[in-house]
């Protein structure tokens, strides 16, 4: 038995094991908003302890998480220490997630295994990287352990792993990843981020998003001519903005799995009754940008066109607010060991060839990119994103996929590590 079918092994013989770590994760909510999220780093940590591995708590200050609009972040490191002289490998996924919503057949937080499917919120994204990073890590100490008296094989691996579980990829990832980035608790060569089993992911979209207010002046209907209408001002500014983004289309992404850039307004709220002219309006905006576009050009962009649509209604006075800036993803060429690996292993564990491609998401990851960390987004799940029901009701994971993704990471580290 080589390598890397004793790994596989491993993981097998630990599964149900896998299976039930996943489900006590699973079982405490995350829900983001409110954003209480110190009490599932407990636990997680707890969990850690029972299989050995020392979590390090780093709790982001009371005051740090209120202004940013949530109620407590804990995020977790473990550290697995090999020889020195190798790569430290970070595997990062997020415990936050969003609230459940109606519609659920299985309750949002009950773990239900129903038919080799494990249901509930954030089962799928991304809690089940929680369980297919840290059993991919145990695998790896376990092919290292000595074995029928032979001298324990630890000094065959350089370098180390980092388990990094954060909490804030919900609200943009600066209270995560960012904060322990920022204060340097840690410093990777390679990441490997939360995603899916059959898709190594290289890029990722952009997102912008902008809080417009409109204050015009409230009058009674009866004298409209006394106000200044706030909502004629908002109806103007939506047909340029959805005028706008039909313009977007026309801006390809060169990056397989995107295509180009749109603009979503998400919420409108204003005026205060049926015979009142509305004196405000508030819109919320959400503008995607390909991995191809500057963060900071876009803005520029988006507000440019949203301050010379406003000034066209007389007596309307403009406020904007930003409310997230998060930078695409572009490749960086250190991942190339990265995807090689997992590449070579999905296609053994899965027996499918694992293309790689870009998502019109956004992660986390582009925070490890812009520190200069070569990073992937690969993990347990599905092929799409709405096949695992992720952010509706039923999300839910194959535990078949869960199993085979263990193996893959295991197996990818083992060569990132391998002296």
């Amino acid at each position: 038995m080589n390598a890397y079918e004793q790994l596989d092994a491993w993981v097998d013989a630990h599964f149900d094991e896998e299976t039930r770590f996943l489900q006590a994760l699973v079982q405490v909510a995350t829900d983001t908003p409110p954003g209480d999220n110190a009490p599932h780093a407990e636990r997680t940590t707890e969990l850690l302890a029972g299989m050995g591995l020392k979590a390090e708590k780093h709790a982001v200050p009371a005051d740090e998480v209120a202004a940013y609009g949530m109620q407590s972040v804990t995020n977790l490191i473990v550290r697995r220490r090999f020889a020195e002289g190798g790569p430290v490998v970070a595997l990062n996924a997020h415990g936050d997630v969003v609230p459940p919503g109606e519609g659920w057949k299985h309750g949002p937080y009950s773990a239900e295994v129903v038919d080799g499917k494990l249901y509930g919120r954030a089962s799928a994204v991304s809690k089940s990287d929680f369980a297919s990073y840290t059993f991919a890590l145990r695998a790896l100490e376990a092919l290292c352990q000595p074995l029928k008296g032979k001298s324990a094989s630890v000094a065959q691996l350089r370098g180390a792993v980092e388990l990094h579980f954060t909490y804030d990829e919900e609200f943009g990832g600066e209270l995560g990843p960012g904060w322990l980035l920022k204060h340097g608790l840690t410093k990777p060569d390679l990441l490997i981020a939360a995603g899916f089993s059959y898709q190594v992911v290289t890029a990722h979209n952009g997102c912008l998003q902008l809080e417009v207010t409109l204050h015009g002046l409230a009058s009674h209907a009866a004298y409209p001519e006394t106000g200044v209408d706030a909502l004629q001002a908002a109806n103007r500014l939506l047909t340029a903005l959805y005028a706008h983004n039909d313009m977007l289309r026309t801006r390809r992404s060169a990056v397989a799995g995107i295509s180009h850039p749109y603009l979503n307004v998400g919420r409108i709220e204003g005026g205060s009754h049926t015979n009142v002219v509305p004196g405000k309006v508030v819109i919320k905006l959400d503008r995607r940008m390909i991995p191809e576009e500057d963060a900071a050009a876009v803005e520029a962009e988006v507000r440019a066109l949203i301050e010379a649509t406003v000034a066209q209604s007389a007596g309307v006075r403009l406020e904007i607010r930003r409310l997230l800036l998060a930078g695409p993803l572009q490749p960086l060429p250190g991942n190339a060991p990265l995807v090689a690996a997992i590449q070579k292993h999905g296609l053994a564990v899965f027996g499918v060839a694992i293309p790689t491609s870009g998502t019109p998401l956004y992660t986390d990851v582009r925070l490890y990119a812009a520190h200069g960390v070569p990073a992937v987004i690969y993990g347990a799940g599905p092929r799409t994103v709405l096949e695992s029901n992720a952010k509706r009701a039923d999300e839910h994971l194959l535990l078949s996929d869960l199993r085979g993704a263990t193996k893959v990471v295991a197996r990818t580290l083992l060569d990132l590590l391998r002296a």
